[in-house]
């Protein structure tokens, strides 16, 4: 049996969601062991002077702590 956690992260780029999501996973992956999954919760993008300044995604994590 694995025991597993669930840790919600947002991230951010200016270029994409896709961006914004590589982005997230590998910031994840330097402090996060035994990555499994990852659930896009929301995406949203950040507009200034009507144009897309940033894309976020807010996700959630799971990774196994014990096998």
């Amino acid at each position: 049996m694995s025991v597993a956690r669930v840790t919600e992260i947002t991230a951010s780029s200016k270029k994409s969601f896709q961006d914004a999501i590589e982005k997230g996973i590998e910031r994840a992956a330097q402090t996060l062991k035994n990555i499994e999954s990852a659930w896009i919760k929301d995406q949203k993008m950040v507009i200034k002077d009507g144009k897309i300044a940033a894309y976020r995604v807010n996700m959630k994590i799971t990774f196994v702590l014990a096998d």
